[in-house]
């Protein structure tokens, strides 16, 4: 028999590092067309459902405008020219499609002015309190979860779990009527509406004050509500990985229990809480919409909200297309991400 020559290095050798590195790349290329495009896809849908979705809920807007008052056929004529709904359905949706995409949202019924400025507006006030919350929530959510999975069953675990789900499943307007009573109505140390007191001086720190002030009863009723998913998320993830061979090798080589927590556990476990803090970074554009409502605070959650009791169809519209596109981007940037840090996907 021929033996046939194997190549220096033996019958295994690996292909060159510039190989492997195009491949890798090609890989990567390929992964990230793959979900930019559906993620492409998924923002067209929204376009197309938020412009026929509220018409067809919505009804006629001229007769929710005008209700209980009485208007003249000239003067509904002239509203609905105002408005651009007596041009043909297509010429709308084209309207809608291509002012969209150019940042031009239209006007609001509401406020007559233009929805860009509205949202630049309250913008800031969404992201304060939702970007704090999210924060809150996030650390607080991953360090009780961590722990009380390291501790499955203890009083520290079973106490934490049933406080996590009984405040995850009370309504976030119950919680926040709560808040209320407790903080301001009874104990009075905290106010309850607006973002800024009327009194307060306009230099800077005194203004810093007053908002952080204010921010306090609407921030602990988001964190309170949103942290137990967190919680049992990483609870789950650290006791899939307590069994595992790599703890017991780490625990051989006389490492503390913390450590083999904190340096071994835990950064494993962290990987299924990646798409979930995602899509609250993605949720923070959103806001808390009830949160918002009960505090009255000036973000894009309460405009929502005085929107839809207008009614208010061009804000309504923006705002989904908003906050639908803020999630789906921040799912995208997540599935991005686990090609670094999941080999798994890599390999796939």
């Amino acid at each position: 028999m021929t033996e046939v020559p194997l190549p220096a290095g033996g019958a295994a050798s690996a292909p060159p590092a510039g190989r492997r590195a195009r491949r890798t790349s090609s890989g990567f290329g390929r992964y990230l067309l793959k979900h930019v495009g559906g993620a492409a896809v998924s923002l067209l849908l929204v376009l197309f459902s938020s412009f026929f979705i509220f018409r067809l809920i919505g009804g006629d807007p001229i007769d929710q405008l005008t209700r209980e008052r009485p208007v003249s056929p000239e003067q509904r004529a002239a509203m609905r020219a105002e408005m651009g709904l007596d041009q043909p359905m297509w010429k709308q949706f084209w309207d809608y499609i291509t002012g969209t995409l150019t940042m031009d949202l239209g006007d609001s019924f509401q406020y007559r002015r233009p929805i860009f400025d509205l949202i630049v507006e309250r913008l800031p006030a969404t992201l304060l309190l939702s970007g704090t919350g999210m924060v809150l929530a996030v650390v607080l959510g991953l360090w009780i979860g961590t722990r009380s999975g390291w501790r499955q069953g203890s009083r520290y675990d079973r106490g934490h779990v049933a406080t996590g789900l009984l405040l995850y499943s009370a309504p976030t307007f119950w919680l926040g009527m709560i808040v209320i009573l407790v903080f301001a109505r009874y104990m009075g140390i905290f106010p309850v509406n607006g973002m800024r007191s009327p009194s307060t001086p306009p230099q800077f720190w005194p203004q810093a004050l007053d908002i952080a002030h204010h921010l306090v009863l609407p921030v602990l009723t988001y964190t309170a509500v949103v942290y137990a998913g967190y919680l049992m998320i990483m609870r789950s993830s650290i006791l899939d990985e307590i069994g595992s061979d790599y703890l017991t090798t780490a625990r051989a080589k006389g490492l503390r229990d913390d450590e083999v927590r904190d340096r071994h556990a835990v950064p494993n476990a962290l990987l299924p809480t990646v798409t979930l803090v995602f899509l609250a970074i993605g949720g923070v554009v959103n806001g808390s919409i009830v949160t918002e409502a009960v505090f009255s605070w000036p973000g894009l959650g309460s405009l929502f909200v005085q929107a839809i009791f207008y009614p208010d169809r061009p804000v309504l519209q923006a705002l989904f297309v908003l906050f639908s596109a803020s999630t789906i981007i921040a799912v995208l940037a997540a599935e991005v991400l686990y090609w670094f840090i999941d080999p798994r996907i890599r390999k796939s």
